[in-house]
């Protein structure tokens, strides 16, 4: 199964089984080192190691009882060696047990919109009900990639952990050789075990576009990703919006000005297919008179930018200058009153 995804658009590019249920291997610690990271940003705690909760085979950081370290440090383990028994002290640390734990991550999953997924074990190990999609492992690695500090040790080739107990630091080499392989590799997991085959979940980056890429059971996975990140790279481009229209005015009743001149602000650059930048229009959604008074600054309607129909991009329009509302003349009555009460204008 692969998919292509872009993380700037949620377009999915390329797809091959994309929604075919899967075990995903130790890719499953994208979500245990993002809900890691999520806790350590409430408090990066300093978590001590019990035996139960190394009790778990397969790749490790090398954690042994009594040692002491911070929830961020079981992240870095899990992301770069893949560390089973870092995913499973992090999730003894957060959620008190294993099952406690999956529920965290089920949850979250349904947050993402990650529909045809579920998660049974922290590490990835294979369990019963273990699976998810290549579609589902794209959203994930795009939510991931936006936290700041998972981002950060998945794009790292090594990464440093420090101890309190041992009073030692330790360097960890990341598994995910593309970071070396492709110019523009931002992260993120490998993973594997018999039943489910090599899987791997990747980022990359050029020119402000960004890319997720998913294999599950791919035997040449780093050759397919490059493939596909070559694939959408050539596809795409950013565009910067602008409006090319003529000077906007609107009508203003009731002012000491018959019209308002408007401002169009900009907006940020978007990614589209290559090509279609000829094809980008802009509307107008502003309304066919305002009633003074009108305040300086104040939004009065957006300008839209679409592509073959569908909206990229919207910009705020507002007033350029402030328009004072027009004193009335005072009717026949109002004067005869005004002389009347001593108060007329």
């Amino acid at each position: 199964s692969a998919v292509l995804l872009c993380a700037d658009t949620g377009e999915v590019l390329f797809a091959k089984n994309g929604q075919e249920q899967w075990p995903m291997a130790s890719t499953t610690k994208i979500m245990t080192a993002l809900l890691t990271l999520e806790a350590a940003e409430q408090e990066d705690r300093m978590i001590t190691v019990t035996e139960e909760m190394v009790r778990v085979g397969g790749s490790s950081m090398g954690l042994l009882p009594g040692y002491q370290l911070p929830l961020s440090g079981l992240a870095a383990g899990m992301l770069t060696v893949s560390g089973n028994d870092a995913a499973n002290v992090a999730a003894f640390s957060i959620a008190g047990n294993l099952e406690g734990f999956a529920d965290l991550m089920n949850q979250r999953a349904s947050e993402i919109g990650m529909t045809n997924t579920h998660f049974v074990t922290p590490s990835g190990l294979d369990a019963e009900g273990h699976y998810s999609t290549a579609y589902d492992m794209a959203l994930l690695g795009m939510e991931a990639m936006q936290n700041e500090a998972f981002a950060s040790i998945a794009g790292q080739t090594e990464v440093q952990v420090k101890y309190q107990e041992p009073d030692l630091t330790f360097w960890f080499h990341n598994h995910n050789k593309l970071l070396s392989m492709y110019d523009g590799c931002t992260g993120i997991k490998t993973g594997y075990t018999k039943k489910s085959g090599r899987c791997l979940v990747t980022a990359a980056e050029r020119n402000g576009i960004h890319l997720i890429a998913v294999t599950l059971n791919a035997p040449d996975d780093w050759n397919d990703h490059i493939a596909m990140f070559d694939y959408g790279f050539s596809k795409l481009t950013v565009y910067q919006p602008e409006y090319g229209g003529q000077s906007l005015t609107i009508p203003v009743v009731g002012g000491k000005e018959a019209e308002v001149p408007l401002t169009v602000w900009g907006t940020e650059s978007v990614v589209i297919a290559k090509g279609k930048e000829e094809s980008a229009v802009s509307v107008e959604m502003l309304p066919h008179f305002l009633y003074a008074p009108v305040e300086a600054g104040c939004q009065v309607g957006t300008i839209q930018y679409l592509v073959d129909g569908k909206v990229i991009a919207e910009a705020p329009v507002t007033a350029a200058c402030g328009i004072e509302a027009e004193e009335e003349e005072p009717g026949f009555w109002e004067k005869i009153w005004g002389w009347l009460t001593g108060t007329s204008r």
